[in-house]
């Protein structure tokens, strides 16, 4: 346990400095779950996250299964403020439904977008904008990762997107064509110990008939610099569809830019059951740039300072020997 808490100590201080900033030292992505951290990449920074998975389904009483493949993605890029944040994302799936319910089983070969999403989030709440002002105690791991009341005070971000789907898409109901908006509430709580929760608040194609609304609860934790494990829970209601599942996975951070991970996903019910398994990576452009701060160090101030000195110098009459 000794051999890690100087890393973890580091942590610590990269995550006061990323709190502060948005932007962080190491890759901050979305994935291995479904949810939106509350944070954006930062100014500057293209990143991209996908992962392709294959998929099996067995819908009892109907007497269909279905099984597949396909892949999420998204890309997100951080716009001029350190709060802001626009993103594309998306889920494209290929798949074959059988139906089995008479004496020769019917095939029918599936594809299409599952969803397609262009948006932006924007956090409008940093409790830990302050956290600068704390200093960590560098002589006490045991200080740093005890429990913090304010802690359960959560960043807030919200975010607004525009849907697209085509006409005579398999994976949504018959009415939902075209463009349709999709809003949602993002909270995070980082707590010491490497602990992360993050909660999202969905309302997806707003104006049709069958809008569904979406909750999403995903817990992290990091147990080294390398590794972190997580579990969610997302709830999905409308008429066209319900469901809840269940996530575990982990990822590995590769380098500072680059990670790599994978989760099973399923639920507890046959009307369909559900089973998935996805692999997936994360990786940056990082061409971020800390903003000039004027604390008396910079260009204009040491010309000033050097234009004074001259003018001082002309001032002053010195003698041959160098005596005034």
């Amino acid at each position: 346990m000794n051999s890690i808490k100087p890393y973890l100590t580091l942590l610590f201080l990269v995550a006061t400095y990323s709190a502060y900033s948005q932007y962080t030292e190491v890759i901050n992505s979305n994935r291995p779950g479904v949810s939106q951290s509350a944070f954006a990449v930062g100014p500057g920074v293209i990143q991209f996250e996908a992962g392709p998975y294959i998929l099996k389904e067995e819908h009892t009483p109907l007497r269909y299964d279905v099984s597949g493949f396909g892949i999420d993605f998204a890309a997100r890029y951080g716009l001029l403020l350190e709060e802001l944040e626009i993103n594309l994302q998306g889920t494209y799936q290929n798949d074959t439904k059988t139906y089995n319910s008479s004496s020769i089983p019917f095939e029918d070969k599936r594809s299409n977008f599952k969803n397609f999403t262009l948006g932006a989030k924007y956090m409008v709440y940093d409790p830990y904008r302050k956290a600068g002002e704390e200093k960590p105690n560098i002589y006490s791991w045991k200080a740093n990762q005890k429990f913090k009341w304010k802690s359960l005070i959560p960043a807030v971000a919200v975010y607004a997107g525009a849907n697209y789907d085509t006409k005579n898409n398999p994976y949504v109901a018959p009415d939902v064509e075209g463009f349709s908006p999709k809003v949602a509430i993002i909270t995070q709580n980082n707590f010491n110990g490497g602990w992360v929760f993050v909660m999202n608040l969905v309302k997806d194609r707003i104006g049709s008939d069958y809008s569904d609304f979406q909750y999403i609860l995903t817990l992290t934790h990091s147990f080294n610099p390398k590794w972190v494990i997580f579990g969610e829970a997302q709830g999905i209601k409308s008429d066209f569809y319900a469901d809840n599942l269940f996530r575990f996975g982990g990822a590995y951070l590769w380098s500072k830019d680059f990670q790599l991970d994978t989760a099973l996903t399923f639920n507890t019910k046959d009307t369909p059951s559900v089973f998935s398994v996805n692999f997936g990576a994360s990786y940056r452009l990082d061409f971020h740039r800390d903003k000039e701060v004027d604390n008396g160090n910079s260009a204009k101030e040491e010309g000033k300072r050097q234009s004074r000195n001259k003018k001082n110098k002309k001032d002053v009459d010195f003698k041959d020997d160098g005596t005034l």
